[in-house]
């Protein structure tokens, strides 16, 4: 299929707007011919994933972009960086990575990014229309984009991401077709105890579970009979983006575009059924944790996607006046960060042993202090995903309530008060 330019994509792809923003068009244009697209889509908005340092090549492309006068032409915002520059946390990233980190962070922000640093976006405002097409990178991002917001984007990686803001155009393929996004296969919980869903657990552990068995198809998870709040959503999309490649999934009766099993399924009939069983949620859960008899933890991790002021609320209810025997990571963005300093809530969790981290969150970037064999529990189903190669610590898998028992005793804690 031969791509065609419009007469100003043409302009531009040709030095009309300067060299930064004539490079853009040209990565996204190559991106949509390799992906066999016919033209590109105009985008609301982006969402960049690429400011995190990876490497120098990274802060170098950002850079040349920023030489080349080039600025994002839709509002965008922006992933975590490598950096905390608030200093709430202790990061151990110093020398050369350290300012090649902090020049990427402000090449983006010259180029015209909102200083979000958040994986979350969708708790600090960032709310594309149903319907809309965007350009969004961050797994789970683009998961809540997707299946929750109604919004239509594919997942896209660093560096297309930022071209894609600067052009302010995207591919026509994958998901932003409407023929793409209809499920075929069903995920049926309905054989489920309904007193499952109300375990916070629930949803990483069927999220950890949707995503191994769908890889990169799109389904329907049908049968859930509880209410799903944005948070379980969030913790449910999150882990299936990590354990699978999911950029969509539809949820019957909750999510926008799945007013039932049917609708979803465009009324053509699935391809497969998977009818889940509670063996199938004990072997899912059991797959969370890399670490089966510890006998102790040294850290606690949460808030990957990043802690929504409700979920702060939670933590700090559960903490109440006690401190804690390890450290507990509690990542997040900006936007909560000022909701618990509005609160009074931010010094009594770190009194209490609390590190708040902000811009930026444990798995990539170090911050984890270094220890042989170190055990790390969380109840991140995305966490739980990447703490072992991004690491090296062994995890252990819990509900909130567990994890904060558990840095209160400094040893794995199960069946904590709620």
């Amino acid at each position: 299929m031969t791509l065609a330019l419009s007469d100003s994509e043409r302009a531009m792809a040709d030095g009309a707007q300067g060299e930064g923003a004539a490079m853009a068009l040209r990565i996204v244009a190559e991106a949509a011919r390799l992906l066999g697209a016919a033209r590109l889509l105009p985008i609301a908005s982006a969402h960049i994933d690429g400011a995190v340092y990876h490497g120098d090549s990274g802060t170098i492309f950002a850079e040349t972009l920023v030489a080349g006068g080039a600025r994002v032409s839709v509002p965008t915002t922006l992933n975590v960086g490598a950096l905390d520059l608030t200093g709430c946390s202790r990061q151990r990233l110093e020398g050369h990575e350290r300012e090649m980190a902090r020049r990427m962070m402000r090449a983006y922000l010259d180029l015209g990014c909102a200083p979000t640093w958040t994986c979350a976006p969708y708790q600090a405002g960032h709310r594309p229309a149903a319907g809309s097409d965007v350009a969004w990178g961050e797994s789970n991002a683009v998961v809540f984009c997707n299946s929750v917001l109604g919004a239509r984007t594919n997942r896209y990686g660093d560096l297309l991401d930022i071209a894609c803001a600067i052009a302010g155009r995207a591919p026509d393929t994958g998901l932003h077709r409407l023929e793409n996004r209809r499920a075929r296969f069903v995920f049926d919980v309905s054989g489920l105890d309904r007193a499952f869903f109300a375990q916070e657990t629930a949803w990483p552990i069927l999220g950890a579970l949707y995503g191994r068995l769908a890889g990169d198809a799109v389904g329907v998870v049908a049968g859930v009979n509880a209410r799903a709040s944005e948070d379980h959503l969030k913790a449910f999309g999150a882990a299936a983006a990590s354990s699978g490649a999911v950029g969509l999934f539809h949820m019957a009766g909750i999510t926008p575009e799945a007013p039932t099993v049917e609708a979803a399924l465009g009324h053509e009939a699935p391809e497969e059924t998977f009818h889940i069983t509670p063996v199938m949620v004990d072997e899912a859960r059991r797959m969370l944790s890399t670490v089966s008899d510890a006998a102790r933890i040294d850290a606690v991790a949460i808030g990957s996607p990043h802690l929504s002021s409700a979920e702060f609320a939670e933590l700090h209810r559960l903490i109440g006046r006690r401190r804690l025997a390890v450290p507990l990571y509690a990542c997040t963005g900006r936007h909560a960060l000022a909701d618990i300093e509005r609160a009074g809530w931010r010094a009594e969790l770190e009194s209490a042993g609390v590190i708040v981290v902000v811009d930026t969150c444990i798995v990539v970037t170090p911050i984890l202090a270094t220890i042989d064999d170190g055990v790390l529990m969380t109840n991140s189903g995305k966490f739980a995903h990447y703490t072992p190669g991004n690491t090296g610590y062994g995890v252990v898998f819990g509900s909130l309530a567990e994890c904060v028992e558990s840095a209160v005793a400094g040893r794995p804690i199960f069946g904590g008060a709620s």
